[in-house]
């Protein structure tokens, strides 16, 4: 069965952008950013992968598929990103959106779990890698199995949670965790098996 990753950037607070979806205070780059390239080079938009000598070349590692939630699949639409991951398959979580405008983008209408669990099942290929936001995070929470948090040494006091939802308890166990010079700490946690 494939794996579903929530991977994402948040602040110390919680927050994976602020309350109008910006999320330009979070650190790029530095010793934290060549780890990215090294473990998922896949979670690399592609316009950007054609500028890193040899990248675009390596292919997929760990993902084959990305699910986004309409926000933040509409704020690289408005930086010129219709089509942001094309070397991945791409899903954009939304009930307001008929189709999307990036060739190779499909909409997840309705909830998402069945299509999820769908994509989960199938026999072969890499993992689903859940790029955000808050709202489509909440919605399949039940379906995550893994989350990978780079926690930026930043405070905003409100934005878009990392789980957009009602009080629900979910248990997580550490899988790893690594500190950065930048401050950045990256945290690997699997679903607790009850």
């Amino acid at each position: 069965m494939r794996k579903l990753t929530y991977f994402v950037a948040a602040t110390l607070d919680g927050f994976i952008a602020s309350p109008d979806s910006d999320y330009s205070m979070f650190l790029e780059g530095q010793d934290h950013g060549a780890w990215m390239l090294d473990q998922l080079p896949e979670t690399i938009p592609t316009a950007m992968r054609q500028q890193v000598p040899g990248l675009a070349e390596r292919g997929n590692q760990r993902f084959d598929t990305v699910v986004m939630g309409r926000g933040t699949y509409e704020h690289g639409v408005r930086d010129g990103f219709t089509s942001p991951f094309q070397h991945l398959r791409q899903y954009v979580v939304s009930d307001s959106m008929d189709s999307a405008p990036g060739a190779g983008v499909e909409v997840l209408s309705g909830d998402p779990l069945d299509s999820v669990r769908t994509l989960k099942k199938e026999d072969d290929g890499l993992g689903i890698w859940l790029c955000g936001g808050g709202k489509a995070a909440a919605s399949l929470r039940d379906e995550i199995d893994e989350i990978i948090v780079k926690i930026n040494p930043i405070v905003i006091g409100s934005g878009i949670p990392l789980f957009d939802s009602g009080y629900s308890p979910q248990r997580y166990d550490v899988v790893s965790g690594q500190v950065f010079d930048s401050g950045v700490t990256v945290m690997t946690y699997a679903k607790a098996q009850p």
